[in-house]
Parts: C-alpha cells; structure tokens; sequence
C-alpha cells in the first residue's frame, strides 16, 4: 500500500496466495508507472520478508494485463478474490485473511 501511495496507484483488490500474488492497481496520476511499481513492490516485499524468508521471495517477471474503458472491472476484482475459493483454502471468500478490496465483490 505504501508503494502504491507513493507511486500514484489506487490498490483496488490484492490477494496473497501461497505461490503468487493477484493484485488490481489503478494508476491515479499521469507519471503511475506500473514496471517501477512492481519494481520497488517487490524489493520492499522482499527486504520486509527476509528475516523469516531467506530465499527469494518473487520469481522473475510477472504477467500483468491491462483493463481498458468499459470492460469488467467487478469481474476481475470478483475473479481475485474468489481465487482461494477456487483453491480449496476456503468455503467463502471472506474468510480468507489475506485477500482485501475496497469493495466486496463475490
């Protein structure tokens, strides 16, 4: 959240699975660059994590894809948040506790 603020980014949906991240960044301003967001993410995230996690926390790259005017913004914060369901972690997505979105979508 702390890179988002200061990248101009609006966190919308984020959950932690136990291999990967989904998130769903919206840029606030006009210089929000989302590779230097990921950048530095990734870098706090991994100087945070090391005294528990003495390895590399993120892989190489990462897949992003880019919501365009119109299309399904509820889908996909929807589609982040029902991913531990679809897991078998849990039976509802708000038992999950490391999923949040500004708005409840499922």
């Amino acid at each position: 959240m702390r890179t988002a603020d200061d990248l101009g980014f609006a966190v919308l949906a984020y959950t932690f699975m136990p291999d990967h991240l989904h998130l769903c960044l919206e840029g606030t301003q006009p210089q929000s660059d989302l590779r230097d967001f990921c950048r530095r993410m990734r870098r706090r995230s991994s100087s945070s994590c090391w005294q528990f996690v003495r390895e590399s926390l993120w892989q190489n790259g990462y897949h992003d894809r880019i919501l365009r005017d119109g299309e399904d913004v509820r889908g996909v914060l929807s589609y982040i948040l029902l991913n531990p369901v679809r897991a078998g972690l849990v039976q509802q997505p708000g038992d999950y506790p490391h999923s949040w979105s500004v708005t409840f979508i499922p």
